[in-house]
């Protein structure tokens, strides 16, 4: 996909995701009970038939109590300072789009900060997504809408938004370019459960409308 670090590390979702499954003694039929996910979806990601959205790694890592980080490397050792260098940037790939972390997973702080790009129609999935703390967003290039409660607003490159992150929120790409963006989370209760604070997923994909945005 345009617009990424060729030497950037791509992170098999499948095996991240039934390593850390395994390591928690579930049961694929227990994860699709608590993700409300189909047994015969978790196979398919597991095996790598396909690739989860984001919002699916969303409902996974809460349901598995992790952070949506804990798909990007394995264990890391947190340090107060974070170099990363732009080969070493592991990535999770999702329909349409990819996620690339940028030192969160190893940062010993509460903020997490990814590098977003997605091709035409890529979205952050059908589900809902809320956290505490703070989320904030710079466009790098294209056209990026957001959708806050029942607010839209079109980021086009330059543009920056902040939201308190226990907002409903969603994000796509409906422009007929590639887009991307910097999503920082910052600030999230330090008492929360890491599947809580993190993108972590509520409702289906009926609550919450992506309206028709074919002007963008």
């Amino acid at each position: 996909m345009e617009g990424f670090g060729r030497e950037a590390i791509s992170v098999d979702v499948g095996k991240r995701l039934r390593t850390l499954r395994e390591e928690r003694g579930i049961s694929i039929r227990e994860l699709a009970r608590r993700s409300q996910l189909s047994a015969n979806a978790l196979s398919m990601i597991e095996r790598g038939m396909t690739s989860p959205s984001v919002s699916t790694l969303n409902k996974l890592a809460t349901a598995m109590e992790v952070p949506i980080t804990a798909f990007f490397r394995e264990d890391p050792e947190k340090a107060r300072v974070v170099l990363m260098r732009g080969g070493e940037r592991p990535r999770v790939p999702f329909l349409r789009g990819l996620f690339e972390g940028l030192g969160g997973e190893a940062y010993s702080g509460r903020m997490e900060p990814f590098l977003l790009t997605l091709e035409s129609g890529g979205s952050s999935g059908p589900f809902g997504l809320t956290h505490t703390g703070h989320e904030f967003v710079f466009c790098l290039r294209g056209k990026l809408l957001y959708e806050v409660e029942n607010e839209r607003y079109v980021l086009e490159a330059g543009d920056s938004l902040l939201f308190a992150a226990h907002l409903k929120h969603r994000w796509s790409n409906h422009s007929g370019t590639v887009t991307s963006a910097i999503i920082v989370i910052s600030s999230y209760d330090e008492d929360d459960h890491p599947g809580e604070y993190h993108f972590a997923s509520i409702g289906d994909e009926n609550d919450f409308p992506l309206e028709d945005a074919t002007d963008l």
